[in-house]
């Protein structure tokens, strides 16, 4: 029986309380489907920042560079600066790890009226360069406190980052519905844009069976809300990327449904799965924290690792609880607590 072995980091907030049942419903499916998981809970987060002054141990990526996967909770606490924990933490792994995709997958689910006047036409997938672009360690500050103060933040594209993306993204688009749209900037932005523009043109010819474009963020971002359906797979840098996400998954509905993969393709090193909603401080401690996200994120774990039939299960479960519509955390108009509607996603699985 092939057992896969897991790194499991809770986090902060509202991670502490997806994270438990998720696991649960990723065992129930491993013992239906003849394989099992082992857990490797880690206490990595901004409370062991607290204690210790790091987020995890010095140590910490070599620890968990042979496991199977990683299933993130949410990182973050308001006490904690946001770059410290992200940082500390996110950033490392996803660089250390080679995760140079973000794969956000934008669905609206059965049951879910989202913010548009047809949200049946939502279907697409973000592919978000993850580990280069405008977040970068290039740059710093000077003149700190006087009135001439300045901070300067380098940009970072490199030719074999953006090929890389931007092969996996076509060859994305190729196995759907043939259609790739590239976020750009480069009539504002004039070196790491058109140096974008020009790689991905270049990499479209392999590809002479996915119809492509570019478009410019701004009006990107414009038309996504007025006409989501125009758009199958997009690809984008890490700041357009990061940002054309949490926007589309609010046109799905709920940032709290929405799931995603940090991917090394090449499987050379473990890839991360998170749900994207943050650790909301608001909520955490209430048991009201929605488990969809943390649930898909699973789903897509159990496809990269092989079982696509389990993952199937798992988010037909999701569909069927939803499209009854009695059972909804108060982000989705319910009233139903966590565990309810991660006890009532246990219940639809296949037994």
């Amino acid at each position: 029986m092939r057992t896969y072995r897991i790194a499991v980091i809770p986090g902060d907030g509202i991670g502490t309380e997806v994270i438990p049942p998720t696991l649960k419903a990723l065992d129930r499916l491993a013992s239906r489907g003849g394989f099992a998981f082992v857990h490797d809970e880690l206490d990595w987060s901004c409370a062991r920042y607290r204690a210790t002054g790091a987020m995890m141990p010095a140590d910490g990526l070599a620890r968990i560079a042979g496991h199977d996967a990683i299933l993130l909770g949410a990182v973050g606490w308001p006490d904690v600066p946001d770059h410290v924990s992200l940082w500390g933490l996110l950033i490392p792994i996803r660089r250390q790890f080679r995760q140079y995709v973000n794969l956000r997958p934008i669905k609206v689910l059965p049951g879910l009226p989202g913010p548009l006047r047809d949200p049946s036409t939502v279907d697409l997938v973000i592919v978000r360069e993850n580990v280069e672009g405008e977040y970068s360690e290039i740059g710093g500050r000077q003149n700190r406190g006087f009135p001439d103060e300045l901070a300067v933040q380098q940009a970072v594209f490199t030719r074999a980052g953006v090929t890389r993306v931007a092969d996996y993204a076509f060859e994305l688009a190729r196995a759907r519905g043939g259609r790739l749209t590239s976020a750009t900037k480069s009539n504002g932005i004039v070196h790491t844009m058109p140096f974008w523009d020009e790689i991905v043109r270049e990499r479209a010819a392999g590809f002479p069976d996915v119809t492509w474009r570019q478009e410019h963020i701004d009006a990107l971002a414009a038309k996504l809300v007025l006409r989501p359906g125009d758009f199958d797979v997009i690809v984008a840098s890490n700041l357009f990327g990061d940002i054309l996400s949490d926007l589309a998954a609010a046109l799905a509905g709920s940032i709290g449904v929405a799931p995603a993969a940090n991917l090394n393709p090449e499987r050379e090193f473990p890839s991360m799965f998170e749900p994207v909603h943050g650790s909301a401080p608001d909520i955490a401690g209430k048991g009201i924290a929605n488990p969809l996200g943390a649930l898909w994120s699973a789903a897509m774990m159990l496809d990269h690792l092989g079982r696509p039939e389990s993952a199937a299960e798992l988010l037909h479960a999701i569909e069927t609880v939803l499209a009854d519509g009695t059972t909804r955390t108060p982000d989705l108009g319910g009233t139903a607590s966590t565990d309810d509607f991660a006890d009532a996603v246990l219940a639809a699985l296949p037994r």
